[in-house]
């Protein structure tokens, strides 16, 4: 396969965010949802409100879409979805609750895990998607990328979100449920029907910026960050910015990725990667190109 063109800055501003996104834009038409984490009340970590505002504005017809959240927190129902919405100031733009209003069920092709996959049902009415990641650690899946963004984010809050955590019982204690290897699976196959649902309409950009071992749904808890800023990382395909932006991590000296590193691989994180792999998802080989 040849490599894919995965697009970097160092710099994380608006300015570098809208060049990164013009380079792997040309596919992107129409009604546009732009997938952001919103992150729980006062997340320390969530992007920056004043980028993510000039990007959006730049982007014709667009609007941010989320999803409610399968644990009891700021984002469980629409109500307090929307409320914390107005707290972390994503009140710019228009920000759909793509599961306010039913599921709609998205096939997976070539899955061992899912035939299908339920998705916040608004989401069938956008023609491309622009997923902005803030790229970062996580609990339960080692590190939160492209991949992880849309397969938790696009997936609804109640049924799609405990299909892919594989639990039968969301009442049981996190350390019952499956994760590693499995997770890593059911959340790409997932991503897998959102990214063959927009086929070529879809682009993949990662802000590697304040990341902690812990998501943005950890809110106020989540862990200072350990590993420095890295950049900007953008591409139309969705393995490629992923690898991408992990070897990005493990490129950095041992002391500083240590933590980060560590919460990667006790997880199993990984295997997000060669599971993607074996989907046919992207390719792991890729060509940076540096943006000044």
């Amino acid at each position: 396969m040849a490599k894919s063109k995965v697009y970097f800055s160092p710099v994380i501003d608006a300015e570098h965010l809208n060049k990164l996104y013009d380079l792997v834009k040309e596919n992107i038409s129409g009604k546009v949802a732009i997938k952001l984490h919103t992150g729980e009340r006062h997340g320390p970590n969530i992007l920056p409100r004043e980028m993510v505002k000039a990007f959006q504005a730049r982007i014709p017809n667009s609007t941010i879409v989320e999803t409610n959240t399968l644990y009891h927190g700021d984002r469980y129902t629409t109500e307090d979805h929307l409320e914390t919405l107005k707290v972390n100031g994503w009140t710019f733009c228009p920000v759909d609750i793509m599961d306010a209003e039913g599921t709609v069920n998205l096939p997976v092709k070539g899955g061992k895990h899912f035939k299908e996959v339920s998705m916040g049902g608004h989401i069938v009415n956008y023609d491309s998607m622009v997923v902005l990641t803030h790229f970062k650690g996580h609990a339960m899946g080692g590190f939160g990328g492209s991949m992880k963004n849309i397969a938790i984010g696009c997936a609804d809050g109640r049924i799609g979100k405990q299909q892919v955590h594989a639990v039968s019982d969301v009442n049981l204690p996190w350390d019952q449920w499956p994760g590693k290897e499995m997770l890593m699976e059911t959340m790409a196959e997932s991503a897998k029907a959102v990214c063959d649902y927009f086929g070529k309409n879809i682009v993949f950009i990662n802000v590697m910026r304040r990341m902690s071992v812990d998501c943005d749904c950890a809110g106020l808890s989540a862990a200072e960050p350990t590993i420095g800023d890295i950049g900007i990382v953008a591409s139309t395909d969705i393995l490629a910015v992923d690898q991408a932006s992990i070897d990005m991590v493990y490129a950095r000296p041992a002391a500083e990725r240590h933590d980060l590193v560590e919460r990667i691989e006790s997880r199993h994180g990984l295997h997000q990667l060669t599971y993607m792999k074996e989907l046919g998802m992207g390719s792991n080989e890729y060509e940076l190109i540096t943006v000044d």
